[in-house]
């Protein structure tokens, strides 16, 4: 069974860090382009960093630049994104995605929702004091 499960939400004070996980099973992860996005309560989904299947290139939104990493485990199937000096602007719900419409290819990836056809449930961030 395919599947994408986020996991490592939760309340942090603003300074603090989170590591998400996106961890994927009935496929091998690393063949595809992997989005990280977020939604925060009465806004649009945006993307906010994502790795690409050809050459692992990394891409960020400009307001988590320095702040966040986006990684690859291929021994766990796994994707994870290092949050830092989280702000409480970053709260929302995270999600990741992929592409499994178009297969195990090398792509590069990007920031917008049109790559992505396969979403993970979330898991949400909460930043306050």
């Amino acid at each position: 069974q395919v599947q994408l499960v986020e996991s490592g939400g939760d309340l942090v004070q603003p300074g603090g860090s989170l590591r998400l996980s996106c961890a994927a099973s009935g496929f091998t992860l690393d063949y595809y382009a992997i989005g990280w996005f977020r939604q925060a309560p009465g806004k649009e989904r945006e993307g906010v960093s994502c790795i690409s299947s050809s050459d692992d290139r990394t891409y960020y939104t400009d307001s988590v630049k320095g702040r966040f990493t986006i990684s690859r485990d291929d021994a766990k199937n796994t994707v994870y994104l290092q949050m830092n000096s989280l702000k409480p602007e970053d709260t929302a719900v995270y999600y990741c995605a992929t592409h499994l419409a178009l297969g195990a290819v090398p792509i590069s990836c990007g920031l917008g929702r049109s790559l992505y056809d396969y979403w993970g449930q979330g898991t949400q961030v909460t930043v306050s004091s």
